[in-house]
């Protein structure tokens, strides 16, 4: 045997070796990493008499109306410091109810979706069970994220916090 033959000999098993370690890390490249991660939960409120979303905390989860398909209002920081986005790692999938989802905000972070729509928490829900972001209107008017339903509890009859724009009644 030569010792060009030799060498070719030696050489096939890294050639293969190289081959496939390039054949799997081209498919993990394209794999997606998906995690799932249980950010929802349905909870009784004393309030409503009805059945909410809410997040890890118990606090309500709430939907902008004119927010859907794609289409965010609430991206500027007045709006942000009053609503809160649900997020999530991006490639995670929420779980904890039917009808959860991901949409990417216009920033590019992923934020939980409840039938489509944007899911938040409103500053001024201190503890679980507190609803005193519903009916507040801006551009549209804000809603908790109801499960198994796509109707939305109607808003207060007065304004239970005078001076705080944004109620109506």
């Amino acid at each position: 045997m030569t010792r060009t033959a030799t060498i070719v000999k030696l050489m096939v098993p890294v050639v293969l070796a190289a081959a496939l370690v390039a054949v799997f890390a081209a498919h993990a490249g394209t794999a997606k990493s998906t995690s799932k991660q249980r950010v929802v939960r349905i909870a009784n409120n004393p309030t409503l008499h009805k059945k909410v979303l809410v997040n890890r905390r118990g606090l309500t989860l709430y939907s902008l109306s004119v927010e859907q398909r794609g289409r965010f209002i609430c991206t500027d920081r007045f709006c942000l410091s009053l609503w809160t986005p649900l997020l999530v790692p991006k490639g995670t999938t929420p779980t904890g109810s039917p009808h959860l989802g991901t949409v990417r905000r216009p920033d590019g972070r992923t934020q939980v979706s409840y039938r489509g729509r944007p899911v938040y928490t409103f500053t001024q829900d201190r503890k679980p069970g507190d609803v005193k972001g519903n009916g507040f209107k801006d551009v549209g008017v804000w809603r908790p994220a109801f499960p198994g339903s796509t109707v939305s509890a109607a808003p207060p009859a007065t304004n239970p916090y005078p001076g705080y724009p944004g109620y109506g009644g």
